[in-house]
Formats: C-alpha cells, structure tokens, sequence
C-alpha cells in the first residue's frame, strides 16, 4: 500500500465522504418504493459527500485549486495543484440502488496526474494510485489483465443517456463495431469504477465519449500504475479536455483503438 501522505490526505477524505454516501445509499434503496422517487435525497447526498470532500483536502492542502462535479471550478493560490473531485461518480446507480458507484479524487500537478483514487463504500473497495508508486486494491498491488486479444476480452463502455441522444448514433456505430471483435461488453454505469476495474484485471479494456475530467482523471492513474494504457479515441493525450477515453494493456488498447477509429 502507499503510506505517502499525499495517500493519507485522500484516502481519509474518501473515506470519510464515502461513510456519509453508504449511510445515504441504505435510504435510497427504501426510497424505492416511494411514488416521487428518490432523486432529491440523491441530490443532496451528492452535495454533502462534495463538501466533505472540498473540506478536508482543503484543510489538508491549502490554496490547492478544484474541479468538481458540483461546485464547478475554484482556483486556488497554489496554480501548481488542482483537485479533480466526483463525489458520487454513477449517480444513476445509486439512484436505483445499484451497488456500482464510487468517490472519485485526483490530482493534478503542474499539468500531470499525479495521484488517483476510487472507493465504492457499498463494497468497501478502495483502489489507490500515485505516479512512480504503482497501483494497488485493498492494500494488493494491482496489474491490468495479460489478454492479448479482443476476441477473448471483457471490455466496458458508456452509453450515452437520453438526455445525449445527439450521442447515440454514434456510439450504435461504436457499438456494432466492437461487437464484430469483442469478446464480451459490459456496461456499469460509473466510468471511475470502470478504469478502476481495467486496472485490476477484471475488465481487459474501456472505452466511452462524453465524460469529464472528475470522471476519469483517478482512473486514468490508476490504470497506467497498474501498466496499461490509456488515451483519447484518436490515440493522443487529451482524455480530460476531449471528454473521450480509451485503455486496456498494450495489445488490447491498440486493438481497441483501431476497432473505434474505424467505426
């Protein structure tokens, strides 16, 4: 495990968020049944996780600036630091009482992720990243699969809502094309659990359009420490600012990548 503590800052901020959204997560799976729904309790339950979050790591790391899924942009005195921060990446999941959800923490130093972190409190699955220090799932050094082809792959994506239906022909053209090589294709519903999965070796490879920053950024840590590869759908750098990703280890990325090019 890392005992940086750079570590320590986040994975006690996480965890102290992720206490608050497991409480919340028991409710909402009795707001079930209710004819309103639960949408509003999801909401603020979102809102209370982010401001832990923003609390603690500003406590911890003064005049560091954030990205955040609901308090937006805060620039901070240190330009050099900035906080990529989802409070509960797969909101829809929890929504419906779905189990597959996570805090999501990064951080950016001078333009290069540095550190990443995801914690499902509903599994009490913490996966942790730093640059140099490798990758590691509950205190177990994480490596992404060794598949060396799609044909025998798990691979995940994102398919665009309906509040995107710009996006859905498009990813029906993705989709197809992927079915024609992959071997199997999953879709969870929270993109840093996603990455998080790639980098332990449970899912061989992921890919989605229409994300951001506080979506991927931990995962993207995670994934290239635990020796894969990750970029844009063009093969670049730019996940964050494109708001588009693909990764996997070294053969299934790039086949991946050739599979969505030409779709």
């Amino acid at each position: 495990m890392i005992r940086s503590a750079l570590m320590n800052v986040m994975t006690a901020a996480a965890i102290k968020a992720g206490r608050g959204l497991k409480r919340d997560f028991g409710e909402v799976e009795n707001l079930q049944v209710s004819v309103k729904g639960p949408g509003d309790f999801v909401t603020a339950a979102d809102k209370r996780a982010e401001k832990t979050l923003f609390e603690e790591l500003s406590k911890a790391r003064p005049g560091y600036g954030f990205i955040m899924e609901e308090g937006g942009s805060i620039e901070g005195s240190d330009k050099s630091h900035t906080w990529h921060i989802d409070p509960l990446d797969g909101t829809s999941n929890f929504l419906h009482g779905v189990p597959v959800f996570a805090v999501s923490v990064a951080l950016e130093r001078d333009g290069q992720l540095v550190a990443g972190l995801v914690y499902n409190p509903a599994t009490d699955e913490m996966f942790v990243a730093e640059k140099g220090q490798g990758a590691y799932f509950n205190n177990r050094r994480m490596r992404v699969a060794a598949r060396r082809t799609l044909a025998d792959s798990m691979v995940a994506c994102g398919i665009p809502p309906l509040a995107r239906s710009r996006n859905h022909e498009s990813f029906k053209r993705e989709l197809s094309a992927g079915m024609a090589k992959i071997g199997n294709i999953r879709r969870m519903g929270a993109a840093a659990m996603d990455l998080a999965n790639v980098a332990c070796g449970r899912f061989d490879g992921y890919w989605e359009r229409g994300i951001n920053s506080w979506d991927v950024a931990a995962g993207i840590v995670l994934v290239r420490e635990a020796g894969g590869f990750v970029t844009d759908l063009s093969g670049g750098g730019d996940m964050l600012t494109k708001g588009e990703i693909c990764c996997g280890n070294e053969a299934v990325h790039r086949q991946l990548l050739d599979v969505m090019r030409k779709a």
